[in-house]
């Protein structure tokens, strides 16, 4: 079967683009061939591009029948890469290990689909593992040459901060009224919820025209500085407790006022994920159309660079949220910060493991190399801890990023009246100034269980008590 010359008029100027092309079921590696075709045909013809119902209905019989147009002058070489890529062998899925046994089936069920991913080359799952979109919350997964947005996560670089302050720990108790001022005055909380005037960092003055979406998104970002989400994202006081003398956090053994904040990249990080997410299910080959949302961008490609630039950029923004955050709040508390920690824990990094350079991402999971410090949160009931990481080759370096859900957001508010879950807390000496029932202790799985069952990956360095707490209570969507 060979090709017959179609006449050409100038109402066909132009050729399809890339995106009309992968519309028409051309897999991503085979678009240039079939570009050079077009282009090649249409030379053939009057001089002028190939494009409408004609260019559609000669790439639909290539595709449909590639063999027979093995040999064709024009279309060979688009056969011949359709063929070739229809022979491609089958991607063996990678193993992965697990930490923790409380993890729910349709967890794992994720992380065995992100183990087909083509590029994946290792994985693991930690112990505050549930469902989540594409890769399950706490999954690690290292790819070579690609990086997955939804394996980042919608919220890029959610992060912790804690902040060590220089007041003496009775007051909270004796000046209660002061911490429970600064967190109600000096936080915002819910969807797209902004300051007015909009705060200063020196992240707006970075390139934020590296991609389309950064550009479009700066001004709302601006005004979403220092403000947190809904969902598990919170504000609190408390108390930090050391053992002993850490050298590296540089803070002596006892009891410490800290600040400590749970928030990410907001309605900037959001669309940078959806944007990104959308383009990279567009190019997803169809042979691999099962894996969905684990959609990648290869690294090397334009798409995977504006990704990999604009996901860097949002988590500036998000260090700096938190920087804002605990600025407002520690001014409006007459107090000093004299040490801290903070990470990310939903981000990719390129990081080199087994010898190569691979992009390990971390959804819900935090980053645990060797001597790294980091923060892992229980709930509003429940200590959060100081880490330091032993560097586990088998977990590529990571841990978990709390306690994890073991509760749906609807069976939580199904089953629990916060105004009783608060007298509770107020109880055991927890004051929360705001929240939703979807987010009381009883969701959470044992923050104690799943630090025990991660001891290989994290050393404890300090715990940190909830006293005054502050979420959003307002009913929004969960923005974590």
């Amino acid at each position: 079967m060979t090709s017959t010359p179609l006449p050409l008029t100038r109402r066909t100027v132009g050729t399809m683009n890339r995106k009309q092309l992968q519309k028409l079921g051309v897999p991503p590696d085979c678009v240039a061939a079939a570009t050079s075709a077009l282009g090649r045909a249409a030379n053939e013809g009057t001089g002028f591009g190939l494009k409408g119902a004609r260019a559609k209905k000669l790439v639909a019989d290539v595709l449909a029948e590639p063999t027979g147009f093995r040999d064709d002058p024009i279309w060979g070489a688009l056969a011949a890469e359709l063929l070739a890529e229809a022979e491609a062998p089958a991607h063996k899925p990678i193993d992965y290990r697990t930490w923790g046994e409380e993890i729910d089936d349709s967890a794992h069920a994720q992380m065995r689909q992100a183990c087909r991913v083509p590029s994946a080359v290792g994985a693991a799952l930690m112990p505050d593992a549930h469902l989540g979109y594409g890769l399950p919350i706490g999954g690690v997964l290292a790819c070579e040459n690609a990086v997955i947005p939804y394996a980042v996560g919608v919220d890029i670089a959610c992060r912790m901060k804690l902040s060590v302050i220089d007041l003496p720990v009775d007051s909270l108790t004796k000046r209660r009224n002061l911490y429970r001022e600064a967190l109600e005055r000096g936080t915002k909380f819910g969807v797209g919820v902004e300051h007015t005037p909009k705060q200063q960092h020196d992240v707006m003055d970075r390139d934020w025209s590296v991609t389309r979406v950064t550009r479009e998104k700066k001004d709302k970002a601006w005004k979403q500085l220092g403000t947190s989400g809904s969902g598990n994202h919170f504000v609190e006081f408390g108390v930090l407790t050391l053992g002993e003398r850490d050298e590296q956090l540089g803070l002596d053994a006892g009891e410490h006022v800290a600040l400590l904040s749970h928030s990410g990249s907001r309605g900037a990080g959001a669309a940078v994920c959806q944007t990104y997410s959308q383009i990279a299910q567009r190019l997803l080959p169809k042979r691999h159309a099962e894996l969905g949302r684990l959609a990648w961008l290869a690294l090397d490609s334009p798409e995977g660079q504006d990704y990999w630039a604009a996901m860097n950029l949002m988590g500036e923004y998000a260090a700096a949220n938190h920087a804002v955050i605990h600025r407002l709040v520690t001014k409006l508390l007459g107090a000093q910060v004299i040490a801290g920690v903070e990470n990310h824990h939903n981000f990719a990094w390129k990081e080199f493991h087994g010898g190569r350079e691979v992009v390990v991402h971390r959804k819900g999971a935090t980053p645990a190399g060797a001597g790294v410090l980091g923060v892992i949160p229980g709930s509003m009931a429940d200590p959060a801890f100081v880490v330091r990481g032993r560097g586990v080759a088998e977990s590529f370096d990571s841990a978990s990023h709390g306690a994890g859900r073991r509760m749906s957001r609807r069976q939580a508010r199904d089953t629990y009246r916060f105004s009783a879950v608060r007298k509770d807390l107020a109880a055991q000496g927890v004051e929360v100034l705001a929240a939703g029932s979807d987010e009381v202790p009883g969701v959470y799985k044992d923050i104690r269980s799943v630090m025990a069952a991660q001891q290989d990956l994290v050393e404890v360095v300090a715990r940190f008590d909830p006293r005054v707490v502050r979420m959003c209570g307002d009913g929004s969507r969960a923005e974590d």
